[in-house]
């Protein structure tokens, strides 16, 4: 998988040590990373340089807490090679997923897996404040379970349900968030912590997650759908997220699916989050109880979890909401397909629990309104990471920054610069 950064939204920073890095360290560091456990004499080889040097470049990295010598390799003739390790949890990395409705917090090592995690409902579109203090006390909260402590802390990722421009991070747009305009939300957790923050849109780093940890590994040229509240799509494009020319690429919720369809926010009429989003469904499921009396979902409120357990039991009223669906994003699905010609399509949100209930009718919906020649070669699949999966792309573009700036680590007590 690639380690370059691509284009970082960066607010903040840890001053970075002087003379603390060099090019063929942040390699060697890098290739440690990705082989978890190497020794000297293969670093050489594929960073083709010496020994000599290569020992030279550890012992710093060594002092680190990033890597350590875990015994003796097999020998190929001679003395048994001293392996190199990558110390997983040496550090914490915060991933922050500001939904619509909802904030979660994960935190995570630094080979992605989620140490602590918080989870709270909250109105977010129309109340910035009550938001920002909802993310620090989950963020306290899970750096309190952790027990590792803010100088510990690598950075913390935000996902934001909104376009980023990558020029502008703390602009979010207007028309997902209103009630967010003119709030400078972003220093709280850098003052708090005092460490780098990084913050992209929630389906860019659904899909980040997925290329480094989940369906998508290994995959250069993807699309991952975020179905939530608001449906987006993060594209993985050569193996790096493809933002376009100001950082809106992947609003597929503004799709028109239907020109006679309800209004949306947007402005526009029939929108693809008109007819999918959560509150869609909702709508939609509760317009359908009527003619379903014997529905499990009638007589109460319904909610996008419950709709999706009524349909794996089998409730007929949930199961036509559930195909509906299928058509209408099958529709924008065979668009992007034909037009990106992706290897995988990867769908995440509440409603992919149904699993094949959502994924059958989509395939089929793709394959007649796509050429054969297009859809042949790509596969639609659940992701694997479930609802962690934006949080823990949050905390990857953390990790992707790092890998490529080591500076940007804390160094352990008691290790002054180089």
């Amino acid at each position: 998988m690639g380690l370059r950064p691509g284009s970082l939204l960066k607010v903040g920073a840890r001053q970075a040590s002087e003379g603390g890095s060099s090019p063929l360290s942040d390699l060697l560091l890098r290739l440690i990373w990705k082989e978890r456990r190497v020794s000297r004499a293969d670093l050489a080889r594929r960073a083709d340089i010496s020994r000599s040097t290569v020992s030279d470049l550890i012992k710093p990295l060594l002092r680190t807490g990033l890597v350590a010598e875990v015994g003796a390799g097999q020998s190929r003739g001679g003395r048994r090679p001293i392996v190199l390790e990558f110390q997983d949890e040496a550090f914490g990395i915060l991933g922050v997923d500001i939904g619509a409705a909802h904030v979660a917090v994960a935190l995570a090592d630094l080979r992605g897996q989620v140490l602590a995690w918080k989870h709270a409902q909250h109105e977010v579109r129309s109340d910035p404040e009550g938001t920002r203090r909802v993310i620090a006390e989950l963020s306290d909260g899970c750096l309190a379970q952790w027990g590792g402590g803010t100088g510990r802390l690598v950075g913390v990722g935000i996902a934001v349900p909104s376009p980023v421009n990558p020029a502008q991070p703390r602009i979010l747009s207007e028309v997902a968030l209103p009630a967010w305009r003119g709030h400078d939300w972003l220093d709280d957790l850098q003052v708090r912590y005092g460490v780098p923050v990084l913050v992209d849109n929630d389906a860019n780093l659904g899909a980040l997650a997925e290329r480094w940890w989940g369906a998508g590994l290994g995959v250069d040229d993807f699309v991952y759908i975020k179905v939530a509240t608001g449906i987006g799509a993060g594209q993985i494009v050569g193996g790096e997220i493809y933002r376009g020319a100001t950082g809106i690429a992947g609003e597929v919720g503004h799709l028109v699916i239907d020109p006679l369809g309800p209004k949306c926010p947007c402005g526009l009429a029939g929108c693809l989050t008109t007819l999918v989003g959560s509150r869609a469904l909702i709508e939609r499921a509760a317009a359908l109880a009527e003619k379903h009396p014997k529905s499990a979902l009638g007589g109460s409120d319904p909610t996008v979890e419950r709709i999706a357990d009524a349909a794996v039991a089998g409730d007929p009223l949930a199961r036509q909401v559930v195909h509906e669906a299928a058509e209408h994003l099958g529709i924008a699905l065979a668009g992007i397909v034909s037009m990106l010609n992706p290897a995988m399509v990867i769908v995440g949100g509440g409603l992919t629990r149904v699993g094949e209930l959502l994924l059958d009718p989509l395939r089929d919906v793709i394959g007649r309104r796509s050429s054969i020649t297009s859809v042949a070669g790509t596969q639609v699949r659940a992701s694997d990471l479930g609802e962690r999966a934006t949080a823990l792309g949050a905390a990857t573009i953390v990790l992707q920054a790092a890998l490529d700036d080591p500076r940007l680590f804390p160094k352990p007590q008691g290790v002054r610069s180089q």
